[in-house]
């Protein structure tokens, strides 16, 4: 028999309930924007929200802030300084002030950390840690809510409603969810005209000629050794699902009031590590630790330890299942990279077939104790160098990183190679001789900054109208890997921070948000706090810029922007730059010295403040470069600066006895208000 209870019998027993579990009660969250994802690119873009005046949640699944940013990645992917602007050229400065120095692009992970908590304190960020998604729930193309659940406690579920969204993750979890296109994976060739994006055989961190791949060598029945696949080789260009291979940044110190030993892991299996020892075998010449990593060193005797080239950090081939997996077989994959990497570190200290100088070296090394220390003084964030990556309003490929289209919506820029690293490690034959050989690995550059589409960071109108993606962007596998660096992350995260505020302003959609109007307020507003903004003047810039005598235009890599002028020194010549002052102050002033050969010994500078001039000598070769970059911002002093273009500053060659280089000055105001 079917019992009802009356209307006012339910709402107390609702109430009643509620009285009993009050987090129940309290589990729906209310918010202007969403960002999911405690990345670099999620951090700024929920601080240039809250700064615009939205109120934001900020979604980490884990416990950390800054994804790769603070994970280990202390050696900053840059390419050009040119392309990182806004709060991410900020954040870059606010490194630079810890270690004393104007900006810095390496860092040791703990104070990358401490940073972005600073910008969640003084944005007044709301974080909501060690929560995942769960589902989406859209009414039309328009996300209504988001359902989480405790990433330790899936039970535990939360709901947070928003007027925009912004998936800032690595793995593009919220896209995907949402319902909207995405790929993983190598495109073929064909489908956007270009020539690396698919199935490529190169050289770069590659096996040498002549490893063999089998258990027993020679003897293919014997099986393959750990690590290589059956896989046969397809044709260059054509496009799979494989995925480029992740790895972990690696911090050790080699201090040793600092370290923590590095001990044989649970679950060590030195077989994993067969091609290794005959690829040691097979290069007796090679007997240093940075023949078989990319090992750089960070600030207080750190490193950041990257793969290098045919057996290294790099777990080739084991992620494939990774962007699409549940939260559990994801899990599976992190630990299986986490004991890959922590056994072919003890391996290299620790084996008898390792030679005995690798092993002495190896050992100089241990954990940082003052790193990752909820984490056993390991990353928690392993290198998700490609996931899931959005098939959005516009895809962004090979042709828009070489300069051959050019989009007119850049909110963003880019300057890195086109990097990949391998996807694949298999039997290849080669003059009769069956042997081992990665593939995947792409590294092509050679071009400067470019912009990137406003329309790669949103999804087509039918698909969803409140979402915007700057992480697993639009764009093919081989233009994304010019564009996946973490400053770049940055700079799009303002940007979609930035599109999702205006859009909410205007009542509209993602896809109808005014472009211009969004590329000038990120030029004139660039910190998202209404500050006074500083001022450069590249030598590309024709109307600010003078030249007088022979300079040549160099667009070798190392400038900052597309190219720089350098003169030979045989002639007396010069180069006035003449900012546009809108406000008057104190302004720092600065000069950018790209790495030339045989540079000037001295250069003459004069900086005029449009009453006085003061005279400076730079000497080029005393410029230290730190970091992947080959040129540095000088600082020729502070200078008070009238409205107008009354002050400038003067490159000469006077007195030159080598290669004079002219690129770009900076002026900083010294009070922002």
């Amino acid at each position: 028999m079917t019992k009802t209870i009356s209307c006012k019998a339910a709402i107390g027993l609702i109430c009643f309930v509620a009285f009993l579990f009050p987090a129940a009660a309290q589990s729906v969250s209310e918010v202007d924007i969403c960002v999911y994802g405690g990345t670099s690119g999620g951090v700024i873009a929920a601080y240039t929200a809250k700064k615009q005046g939205k109120t934001v949640l900020l979604i980490e699944p884990g416990k950390h802030l800054g994804g790769m940013t603070t994970g280990g990645l202390g050696l900053t992917d840059i390419g050009n300084k040119y392309a990182i602007t806004g709060l991410a050229r900020d954040y870059y400065r606010r490194i630079g002030q810890h270690y004393g120095k104007f900006e810095q692009w390496i860092f040791e992970p703990h104070v990358a950390e401490d940073l972005f908590k600073d910008y969640v304190k003084r944005g007044n960020v709301d974080v909501l840690f060690t929560h995942r998604l769960n589902s989406v729930r859209k009414k039309g193309a328009q996300i209504q809510e988001i359902v989480l659940e405790r990433s330790d406690k899936p039970s535990e579920r939360r709901t947070v409603r928003a007027k925009m969204f912004i998936d800032c993750s690595y793995e593009g979890d919220l896209m995907a969810k949402a319902g909207v296109s995405y790929i993983v994976g190598r495109e073929d060739n064909k489908q956007y005209n270009e020539t690396i994006s698919g199935v490529q055989l190169m050289k770069g961190h590659q096996l040498p000629d002549g490893i063999d791949p089998y258990k027993t060598p020679g003897n293919p029945n014997s099986g393959l050794v750990w690590g290589v696949s059956p896989a046969k080789l397809d044709p260059d260009g054509t496009g799979d699902r494989k995925v480029q291979a992740y790895n972990y940044r690696i911090c050790l110190s080699s201090d040793p009031a600092n370290q923590v030993a590095i001990t044989r892991p649970a679950g060590y299996d030195s077989t994993k590590f067969e091609l290794l020892v005959r690829l040691i075998n097979a290069q007796p010449q090679k007997r240093s630790l940075n023949d078989y990593f990319i090992w750089s060193g960070m600030p207080n005797k750190k490193t950041d330890i990257n793969n290098r080239n045919g057996f290294s950090t790099d777990m080739i081939g084991m992620n494939y299942d990774y962007p699409d997996a549940s939260y559990e077989k994801r899990e599976q994959i992190i630990r299986d990279h986490e004991l890959y990497t922590k056994g072919l570190l003890y391996f290299f200290g620790h084996d008898s077939r390792v030679p005995q100088e690798l092993r002495e070296q190896m050992l100089k090394w241990g954990y940082p104790k003052d790193e990752y220390m909820d984490s056993g003084n390991w990353s928690p964030q392993l290198y998700i160098r490609e996931a899931r990556r959005m098939i959005g309003s516009y895809v962004m490929t090979q042709a828009n990183c070489q300069g051959k289209e050019v989009v007119k919506d850049g909110v963003g820029m880019a300057a890195y190679t086109m990097d990949s690293h391998n996807c694949q490690r298999i039997v290849v034959e080669k003059d009769g001789k069956m042997m081992a050989k990665n593939e995947g690995n792409v590294e092509i550059g050679g071009f400067g900054p470019y912009p990137i589409a406003y329309r790669s960071l949103i999804p087509k109108e039918a698909e969803c109208t409140n979402l915007l993606v700057p992480v697993c962007m639009s764009a093919t596998h081989i233009a994304y890997g010019s564009i996946r660096m973490e400053p770049v992350f940055m700079v799009l995260g303002q940007s979609s921070a930035q599109a999702a505020v205006m859009a909410i302003d205007a009542k509209t959609s993602v896809q109808k948000v005014d472009i211009a109007k969004l590329q000038n307020t990120l030029k004139v507003n660039p910190l998202a706090d209404g500050s006074i903004p500083e001022i450069l003047v590249d030598n590309d810039d024709k109307g600010a810029v003078m030249v007088s005598g022979e300079w040549k235009d160099s667009k070798s890599k190392g400038g900052y922007g597309p190219s720089f002028l350098v003169n030979d020194g045989q002639s007396k010549s010069h180069v006035r730059f003449t900012p546009t002052i809108q406000k008057a102050g104190k302004y720092q002033v600065f000069t950018y010295f790209p790495r030339v050969e045989k540079p000037t010994s001295q250069l003459g500078i004069t900086v005029s403040d449009g009453k006085t001039s003061k005279e400076i000598t730079v000497k080029p070769n005393d410029v230290v470069v730190v970091g992947q970059t080959s040129g540095e911002w000088v600082s020729l002093g502070e200078y008070t600066l009238a409205p107008g273009k009354t002050g400038y500053v003067e490159i000469a060659t006077k007195e030159a006895d080598g290669s004079a280089v002219a690129d770009a000055v900076l002026f900083v105001p010294v009070s922002r208000n």
